[in-house]
């Protein structure tokens, strides 16, 4: 795989979300089974957007609807791992925002694994892109780099 990225590391990143692995994430080869990973990067994102008042789940007019979102594995994690996500803007357009995340292992400096996520943000009752609300751009200018 030549172009697969180089690890990333915690002085990459500008916000972190801790989050515990649980004994289920565990697949039969003894490590987090590669799918977890993408619950991580949802609750690493939504976590921050939740504290930062950018997201109401069960009233917000806008809404974020996941596009894409990819990941690289470099080194693996298993349940009783404690963690550490890492999340950043890559890049912000008019309705759409790419985050990186990072997956940090224990006290690990170089990410387990990352990746990035992309929301488009649209209006909950027509489903269609609109521009970001002031608020999320507020919560994203904190996490660009």
């Amino acid at each position: 795989m030549a172009n697969k990225p180089t690890p990333l590391t915690i002085a990459d990143f500008p916000h972190f979300t801790g989050i515990t692995t649980r004994w289920n994430d565990n697949d039969a080869y003894g490590h987090i089974n590669n799918v977890v990973y993408y619950e991580f990067f949802d609750t690493a994102l939504n976590m921050y957007l939740l504290a930062n008042g950018a997201l109401d789940i069960a009233k917000g007019e806008v809404i974020g609807l996941m596009v894409e979102t990819h990941c690289n594995y470099f080194s693996a994690i298993a349940y009783p791992d404690k963690i550490r996500a890492g999340l950043r803007v890559k890049r912000q357009g008019t309705s759409g925002v790419t985050y990186e995340i990072g997956i940090f292992r224990n006290d690990e400096t170089t990410a387990s694994a990352q990746g990035h996520a992309v929301h488009v943000y649209v209006d909950r009752a027509t489903n269609r892109p609109v521009p970001l609300p002031d608020i999320l751009k507020a919560a994203l200018a904190k996490i660009t780099r």
